[in-house]
């Protein structure tokens, strides 16, 4: 609905007095009545409502300098919903940043978040958005720090109180996305004509959640890396410690010295026999494993066959390896969580580390134990209430959200760490099975990108990780043209460039042409 105030008001005191209100003045009135926002049900609280003008801002990066980029003129808008106090005296709410750009596209982007949120990052929808994040391209874009304040990325104490688990698993989605859009009708005279939503990590699972839970409000997602499966992959990450740690030479302390299990000689030795195996499978040799399916490693293959010398692994050493990558299965012989991919992230020391360059838990204590009871931690993931309500990795049915025409994009590191690309994967297919299967999915509704070497959700140590999945999304849901593949770059090879194909399908060099250059690749099974 048109606002009276702003499309007849302004105009009219204007000629009144024979001035000419300019456009930057009624984008700054428009912007100042937002500080009275509300919605009937909800306790709205506008803390901020101010034009901000165009000007630089420099982000963080993964590994690198901070990113600078120029943002355009906007309307920033910040408030909670449903301020309250719980019975310790800790208060709640959901807190929300709502971005409204000069030069709005008519399109509307939700953000998420990280970590266990409880911070409000800025509205800027850099996700899988290249170079340009998307409030630079004209969305109007929201983020909240769903629902709880948070000491830091992982502070899970807001896990005591029932309203503020249920708005982190959730509900802080729907209920920020109803003011936002509501807010982007009364400011712009018109609602949004299209609804995205992007993120990574724990915004990926978000991004699971908005096509899950609120299939008709969003039209298009971006879900990276997500955090689905956080009980089973905390399981799958002790697996590999717990048995990198029980071939580690023990300490004074008599724990084991997780740093000294491999040296750098043997790291070094994994990845390149890693290479020499795998690297040509898509064509070229290039430092990268594109062709996923066609790497067939064994690290048996390094054994020494006498003493332990440079150039070899002990037995041990090996065995530990592939029995890490190979995921845990507990007594029964079933796969609680899946393995991860033998890529060159491996033994990366960047945070976070490669899986065989073990390091501190950045989630918790050092892991000091040299073996893991497998059942016992499954069946306590399984009961976890707060993980079954959040719950994105069984939901698969996507019929209301794929039957409006809604498209859902997946990215995945596959030197992740944390979350195993192959869950991904799992996911993707099982998804596709229950929707008419992966060839009509594939068509009509979802695709999933694998970016080798990369790590969570960006970074690595040989890897091309910058890249643009929102021009492709919008031009899927808008324009009904399906991604084949993505153009990917970075800072570790630079002047290359490569496809990342959809799922799937990897890149594959033709034999000919400039191999910097992805358009001398094509996509094959």
């Amino acid at each position: 609905m048109k606002n009276p105030r702003n499309s007849v008001a302004l105009p009219f005191v204007a000629m009144l007095f024979g001035v000419a209100a300019s456009p930057g003045a009624q984008a700054a009135d428009r912007c100042a009545a937002l500080k009275s926002f509300s919605l009937p049900g909800m306790a709205i609280e506008i803390t901020k409502a101010e034009m901000v003008p165009a000007g630089p801002l420099s982000l963080p990066s993964m590994g690198g300098p901070p990113q600078k980029i120029d943002l355009p003129a906007r309307c920033l808008v910040e408030g909670t919903v449903d301020r309250r106090t719980d019975g310790q005296g800790k208060s709640y709410g959901i807190g929300f940043a709502v971005a409204l750009p000069d030069d709005w596209n008519g399109r509307f982007l939700m953000q998420g978040g990280g970590g266990l949120d409880g911070l409000l990052f800025p509205p800027l929808g850099p996700t899988a958005a290249g170079d340009k994040p998307a409030l630079m391209r004209g969305f109007a874009v929201a983020t909240t720090d769903s629902g709880h304040q948070s000491k830091g990325p992982f502070d899970g104490s807001f896990f005591a109180d029932q309203q503020a688990t249920l708005d982190f698993e959730y509900a802080s989605i729907g209920t920020v996305t109803r003011i936002a859009k509501r807010m982007i009708g009364d400011y712009y005279a018109k609602p949004a004509a299209h609804s995205y939503f992007t993120g990574c990590s724990m915004g990926g699972r978000e991004a699971m959640v908005a096509a899950q839970r609120y299939p008709l409000q969003f039209d298009g997602a971006i879900s990276g890396a997500p955090a689905m499966h956080v009980g089973f992959s905390g399981i799958g990450d002790r697996w590999v410690a717990a048995t990198l740690a029980s071939v580690a030479p023990k300490g004074a302390d008599g724990k084991p010295q997780m740093s000294k299990i491999f040296s750098d000689s043997d790291r070094n030795l994994v990845v390149s026999s890693l290479l020499k195996v795998c690297d040509a499978a898509d064509g070229l040799k290039d430092g990268m494993i594109f062709n996923l399916a066609g790497c067939k490693f064994d690290p048996a293959t390094l054994v020494c066959k006498g003493a332990k010398m440079d150039g070899c692994l002990t037995s041990d050493q090996a065995a530990a390896i592939k029995k890490a990558l190979a995921g845990p299965k507990d007594s029964a012989g079933r796969q609680v969580y899946p393995g991860f991919y033998y890529d060159t992230g491996l033994t990366a020391a960047a945070m976070p580390p490669g899986l065989l360059n073990p390091q501190d838990n950045p989630m918790g204590p050092p892991v000091f134990a040299t073996r893991i009871d497998v059942d016992a931690e499954a069946t306590q993931a399984a009961a976890d209430p707060a993980a079954a309500i959040g719950d994105t990795a069984n939901w698969t049915n996507m019929s209301s959200f794929f039957g409006h025409g809604g498209k859902l994009l997946f990215f995945h590191g596959v030197s992740d760490p944390w979350f195993s690309a192959e869950d991904t994967v799992g996911y993707y297919e099982r998804m596709a099975q229950a929707n008419g299967g992966m060839d009509e999915v594939r068509d009509a509704s979802s695709r999933l990108f694998l970016v080798p070497g990369m790590s969570h959700c960006a970074g690595g140590s040989a890897t091309l990780d910058q890249f643009d999945l929102l021009t492709p999304l919008v031009d899927w849901v808008e324009n009904g043209k399906a991604p084949e593949s993505v153009i990917a770059t970075g800072k570790d090879f630079p002047g290359r460039s490569r496809p990342l194909c959809a799922y799937p399908k990897h890149a594959h060099y033709k034999g000919r042409g400039n191999p910097q250059d992805a358009r001398n690749f094509e996509c094959r099974n």
